[in-house]
């Protein structure tokens, strides 16, 4: 499976940013798709994420201003990042879990301003 993500650049702090990853395999049925972060220095964090049956989860720290959704087919995720804060600034990779499988996109970069 490959991932391609989308829609970082840069934003003042209180702007939004909406990312999309785009699934290689079409109809395919995930387990989860979601979003990690991870800046220089840092672990990768769990940003949010979707499971299957529309169930979703967010990290404490973007909750009520984030939103992950998916497209009819599950193939693309969405997430849409509301009133973004300059702790916000990170490297933002999508991953798809099937079954005992993680696959990974490449990294977007998303750099909020104060």
């Amino acid at each position: 499976v490959q991932l391609q993500a989308s829609g970082g650049g840069s934003v003042q702090a209180g702007g939004s940013l909406r990312l999309s990853c785009a699934s290689s395999r079409s109809n395919l049925n995930l387990d989860r798709m979601g979003w990690y972060r991870q800046t220089e220095g840092k672990q990768r964090e769990l940003v949010a994420y979707i499971r299957r049956g529309g169930s979703t989860n967010y990290a404490d720290s973007v909750k009520g201003r984030v939103t992950i959704s998916t497209n009819n087919a599950r193939n693309t995720v969405y997430l849409q990042m509301n009133s973004l804060k300059p702790e916000d600034t990170a490297v933002y990779y999508c991953y798809v879990l099937q079954g005992a499988m993680t696959y990974w996109g490449k990294g977007t970069l998303v750099t909020v301003s104060s």
